[in-house]
């Protein structure tokens, strides 16, 4: 069942809680959700960019706060 959302009109912030809301959803049910096979090789190159100094990663809390600094 499809459902419209105002995606057009809400802000950065409104955004990321709906998403954490569908993600918190997701975590709570049971299932057999597997991953497709590329995302097992895209991890592998972004672990290998991660240990050459290629890549950072930052932790969600700091990336939340980048986000929804940017919807304002």
């Amino acid at each position: 069942m499809p459902h419209e959302l105002p995606l057009s009109t809400m802000s950065v912030g409104e955004k990321i809680q709906l998403l954490e809301q569908v993600w918190d959803n997701l975590c709570h049910q049971s299932g057999d959700v597997r991953s497709p096979e590329w995302h097992s090789a895209i991890l592998k190159e972004r672990q290998k960019q991660i240990e050459a100094g290629q890549m950072s990663v930052s932790p969600w809390h700091e990336v939340k706060e980048r986000l929804q600094k940017l919807g304002k």
